[in-house]
Protein backbone atom coordinates (compact mmCIF):
# COMPACT_ATOMS: atom_id res chain seq x y z
CA UNK A 1 0.00 0.00 0.00
CA UNK A 2 2.81 2.42 0.87
CA UNK A 3 4.60 1.72 -2.42
CA UNK A 4 1.38 2.31 -4.37
CA UNK A 5 0.88 5.68 -2.70
CA UNK A 6 4.47 6.65 -3.49
CA UNK A 7 4.00 5.79 -7.18
CA UNK A 8 0.71 7.69 -7.26
CA UNK A 9 2.38 10.78 -5.81
CA UNK A 10 5.16 10.62 -8.39
CA UNK A 11 2.69 10.26 -11.27
CA UNK A 12 0.74 13.26 -10.00
CA UNK A 13 3.69 15.50 -9.16
CA UNK A 14 4.81 16.60 -12.63
CA UNK A 15 1.28 17.27 -14.00
CA UNK A 16 0.41 19.09 -10.75
CA UNK A 17 3.44 21.37 -11.05
CA UNK A 18 2.65 22.01 -14.72
CA UNK A 19 -1.01 22.75 -13.96
CA UNK A 20 -0.11 25.12 -11.11
CA UNK A 21 2.49 26.95 -13.21
CA UNK A 22 0.10 27.44 -16.14
CA UNK A 23 -2.76 28.48 -13.86
CA UNK A 24 -0.49 31.07 -12.24
CA UNK A 25 0.59 32.26 -15.67
CA UNK A 26 -3.03 32.66 -16.71
CA UNK A 27 -3.83 34.71 -13.62
CA UNK A 28 -0.87 37.00 -14.24
CA UNK A 29 -1.88 37.41 -17.87
CA UNK A 30 -5.47 38.23 -16.86
CA UNK A 31 -4.19 40.99 -14.58
CA UNK A 32 -1.92 42.25 -17.37
CA UNK A 33 -4.74 42.59 -19.89
CA UNK A 34 -7.07 44.08 -17.28
CA UNK A 35 -4.68 47.00 -16.92
CA UNK A 36 -4.55 47.34 -20.72
CA UNK A 37 -8.34 47.57 -21.07
CA UNK A 38 -8.28 51.14 -19.79
CA UNK A 39 -5.80 52.02 -22.57
CA UNK A 40 -7.79 50.87 -25.60
CA UNK A 41 -7.97 47.14 -24.95
CA UNK A 42 -4.68 45.95 -26.43
CA UNK A 43 -1.32 45.48 -24.76
CA UNK A 44 2.07 46.40 -26.16
CA UNK A 45 2.66 42.73 -26.94
CA UNK A 46 -0.66 42.53 -28.77
CA UNK A 47 0.09 45.53 -30.95
CA UNK A 48 3.54 44.30 -31.94
CA UNK A 49 2.32 40.82 -32.87
CA UNK A 50 -0.76 42.10 -34.71
CA UNK A 51 1.37 44.51 -36.76
CA UNK A 52 3.72 41.68 -37.69
CA UNK A 53 0.85 39.36 -38.63
CA UNK A 54 -0.95 41.99 -40.71
CA UNK A 55 2.21 42.54 -42.75
CA UNK A 56 1.79 38.95 -43.99
CA UNK A 57 -1.79 39.48 -45.21
CA UNK A 58 -2.57 38.26 -48.74
CA UNK A 59 -5.50 36.56 -50.48
CA UNK A 60 -3.70 33.21 -50.34
CA UNK A 61 -2.84 33.55 -46.66
CA UNK A 62 -6.40 34.60 -45.86
CA UNK A 63 -7.85 31.53 -47.59
CA UNK A 64 -5.41 29.31 -45.71
CA UNK A 65 -6.15 30.89 -42.33
CA UNK A 66 -9.90 30.59 -42.88
CA UNK A 67 -9.44 26.89 -43.60
CA UNK A 68 -7.23 26.41 -40.54
CA UNK A 69 -9.56 28.23 -38.19
CA UNK A 70 -12.43 25.90 -39.18
CA UNK A 71 -10.52 23.10 -37.44
CA UNK A 72 -11.34 24.88 -34.19
CA UNK A 73 -14.96 25.76 -35.02
CA UNK A 74 -17.68 24.34 -32.79
CA UNK A 75 -18.96 22.01 -35.52
CA UNK A 76 -15.50 20.67 -36.41
CA UNK A 77 -14.57 20.17 -32.76
CA UNK A 78 -17.88 18.42 -32.13
CA UNK A 79 -17.44 16.09 -35.11
CA UNK A 80 -13.87 15.18 -34.16
CA UNK A 81 -14.88 14.74 -30.53
CA UNK A 82 -17.75 12.42 -31.46
CA UNK A 83 -15.51 10.34 -33.74
CA UNK A 84 -12.93 9.87 -30.98
CA UNK A 85 -15.72 9.21 -28.51
CA UNK A 86 -17.10 6.46 -30.74
CA UNK A 87 -13.65 4.90 -31.23
CA UNK A 88 -13.01 4.78 -27.48
CA UNK A 89 -16.46 3.29 -26.89
CA UNK A 90 -15.97 0.60 -29.56
CA UNK A 91 -12.57 -0.31 -28.11
CA UNK A 92 -14.17 -0.45 -24.66
CA UNK A 93 -11.65 1.92 -23.17
CA UNK A 94 -14.11 2.93 -20.48
CA UNK A 95 -11.67 4.69 -18.19
CA UNK A 96 -10.05 6.56 -21.07
CA UNK A 97 -13.52 7.45 -22.31
CA UNK A 98 -14.35 9.04 -18.96
CA UNK A 99 -11.11 11.03 -19.01
CA UNK A 100 -11.76 12.18 -22.57
CA UNK A 101 -15.32 13.32 -21.85
CA UNK A 102 -14.19 15.14 -18.70
CA UNK A 103 -11.40 17.02 -20.47
CA UNK A 104 -13.39 18.02 -23.57
CA UNK A 105 -16.62 18.89 -21.75
CA UNK A 106 -14.89 20.63 -18.86
CA UNK A 107 -12.78 22.71 -21.23
CA UNK A 108 -15.84 24.23 -22.87
CA UNK A 109 -17.47 25.08 -19.55
CA UNK A 110 -14.24 26.51 -18.18
CA UNK A 111 -13.79 28.71 -21.24
CA UNK A 112 -17.30 30.13 -20.89
CA UNK A 113 -16.74 30.84 -17.20
CA UNK A 114 -13.42 32.59 -17.81
CA UNK A 115 -14.86 34.71 -20.62
CA UNK A 116 -17.65 35.89 -18.33
CA UNK A 117 -15.18 36.56 -15.53
CA UNK A 118 -12.77 38.68 -17.59
CA UNK A 119 -15.29 40.11 -20.11
CA UNK A 120 -12.73 41.42 -22.59
CA UNK A 121 -14.10 42.88 -25.83
CA UNK A 122 -12.82 41.61 -29.17
CA UNK A 123 -10.29 43.65 -31.16
CA UNK A 124 -11.65 46.72 -32.92
CA UNK A 125 -11.12 47.12 -36.65
CA UNK A 126 -11.64 45.00 -39.72
CA UNK A 127 -12.33 41.31 -39.16
CA UNK A 128 -11.98 38.72 -41.91
CA UNK A 129 -14.56 36.41 -40.30
CA UNK A 130 -17.52 36.97 -38.02
CA UNK A 131 -17.18 36.33 -34.29
CA UNK A 132 -19.33 37.14 -31.28
CA UNK A 133 -18.98 37.02 -27.52
CA UNK A 134 -16.09 37.99 -25.30
CA UNK A 135 -12.49 37.64 -26.42
CA UNK A 136 -10.39 36.30 -23.53
CA UNK A 137 -9.48 33.47 -23.57
CA UNK A 138 -9.90 32.33 -27.18
CA UNK A 139 -12.50 29.57 -27.38
CA UNK A 140 -11.11 28.13 -30.63
CA UNK A 141 -7.58 27.97 -29.23
CA UNK A 142 -8.61 26.46 -25.91
CA UNK A 143 -10.85 23.86 -27.54
CA UNK A 144 -8.05 22.92 -29.93
CA UNK A 145 -5.48 22.66 -27.13
CA UNK A 146 -7.60 20.36 -24.99
CA UNK A 147 -9.15 18.28 -27.79
CA UNK A 148 -5.96 17.59 -29.73
CA UNK A 149 -3.96 17.41 -26.51
CA UNK A 150 -6.07 14.69 -24.88
CA UNK A 151 -6.30 12.83 -28.19
CA UNK A 152 -2.50 12.86 -28.48
CA UNK A 153 -2.15 11.65 -24.88
CA UNK A 154 -4.50 8.71 -25.41
CA UNK A 155 -2.85 7.74 -28.72
CA UNK A 156 0.65 8.23 -27.29
CA UNK A 157 0.26 5.26 -24.95
CA UNK A 158 -0.32 2.93 -27.90
CA UNK A 159 2.73 4.01 -29.90
CA UNK A 160 5.89 2.09 -29.06
CA UNK A 161 8.44 3.76 -31.34
CA UNK A 162 10.04 7.03 -30.26
CA UNK A 163 9.83 8.40 -33.79
CA UNK A 164 6.09 7.82 -33.87
CA UNK A 165 5.58 9.60 -30.57
CA UNK A 166 7.70 12.52 -31.71
CA UNK A 167 5.72 12.82 -34.93
CA UNK A 168 2.46 12.73 -32.97
CA UNK A 169 3.64 15.48 -30.60
CA UNK A 170 4.85 17.70 -33.46
CA UNK A 171 1.65 17.25 -35.48
CA UNK A 172 -0.57 18.03 -32.48
CA UNK A 173 1.47 21.11 -31.55
CA UNK A 174 1.43 22.44 -35.11
CA UNK A 175 -2.35 22.09 -35.37
CA UNK A 176 -2.92 23.90 -32.07
CA UNK A 177 -0.46 26.69 -32.91
CA UNK A 178 -1.90 27.12 -36.40
CA UNK A 179 -5.44 27.48 -35.08
CA UNK A 180 -4.30 30.07 -32.55
CA UNK A 181 -2.38 32.02 -35.20
CA UNK A 182 -5.40 31.97 -37.51
CA UNK A 183 -7.56 33.70 -34.88
CA UNK A 184 -5.07 36.56 -34.62
CA UNK A 185 -4.63 36.80 -38.40
CA UNK A 186 -8.39 36.95 -38.99
CA UNK A 187 -8.71 39.83 -36.51
CA UNK A 188 -11.08 38.18 -34.03
CA UNK A 189 -8.64 37.75 -31.14
CA UNK A 190 -5.69 39.45 -29.53
CA UNK A 191 -2.48 37.37 -29.27
CA UNK A 192 -2.87 37.44 -25.49
CA UNK A 193 -6.32 35.84 -25.92
CA UNK A 194 -4.65 32.90 -27.61
CA UNK A 195 -1.87 32.74 -25.02
CA UNK A 196 -4.45 32.81 -22.24
CA UNK A 197 -6.33 29.96 -23.90
CA UNK A 198 -3.18 27.84 -24.07
CA UNK A 199 -2.41 28.49 -20.41
CA UNK A 200 -5.95 27.77 -19.21
CA UNK A 201 -6.33 24.74 -21.48
CA UNK A 202 -2.92 23.43 -20.50
CA UNK A 203 -3.66 23.80 -16.79
CA UNK A 204 -6.96 21.96 -17.15
CA UNK A 205 -5.43 19.20 -19.29
CA UNK A 206 -2.46 18.68 -16.95
CA UNK A 207 -4.69 18.55 -13.88
CA UNK A 208 -7.02 16.03 -15.53
CA UNK A 209 -4.19 13.78 -16.74
CA UNK A 210 -2.42 13.94 -13.38
CA UNK A 211 -5.60 12.96 -11.54
CA UNK A 212 -6.21 10.16 -14.04
CA UNK A 213 -2.70 8.72 -13.65
CA UNK A 214 -2.84 8.97 -9.88
CA UNK A 215 -6.22 7.19 -9.82
CA UNK A 216 -4.93 4.44 -12.12
CA UNK A 217 -1.93 3.85 -9.88
CA UNK A 218 -4.15 3.67 -6.80
CA UNK A 219 -6.39 1.09 -8.50
CA UNK A 220 -3.42 -1.14 -9.25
Amino acid sequence: MGETRTIARRLWLIPAIAAAAMAAGFCLLAVYIRDARSQGGSTGLDRRVIDAVRSLESPEATSLMKAVTRMGDSISVMVIALILLLVLALLRYRIELLLYMTVVGGSGLLNLALKQLVRRSRPAGERLVEATGFSFPSGHSMAAFTLYGIAAYLIWKHIDRREGRLLLAIASALIVLAIGASRVYLGVHYPTDVLGAYLAGGAWLAAAIGSFRCWQAARR
